[in-house]
């Protein structure tokens, strides 16, 4: 059995794992300090948890060395 790709498979999924904890973590202790309500609040807080969500996989990406989608291909 090739226990290769099940690590790489493993280390992918804890890597966006990760990503995703940290992100909701950062973007809701954000949120809590800007003050809005309603929709506005609600597209702010999905705004800064993509780019949070992104902007951690491109650093898990660079200082792991984890290729998730292509960030580092020319």
């Amino acid at each position: 059995m090739d226990f290769a790709a099940v690590k790489k498979w493993g280390i992918f999924f804890l890597g966006i794992l990760c990503a995703i904890i940290i992100a909701n973590w950062l973007s809701n202790l954000i949120m809590v300090y800007i003050p809005m309500t309603g929709w506005a609040s609600f597209v702010v807080s999905f705004v800064l948890y993509a780019v949070l969500f992104f902007a951690i996989l491109y650093l898990l990406e660079k200082f792991l060395g984890i290729e998730f989608f292509g960030f580092g291909r020319t």
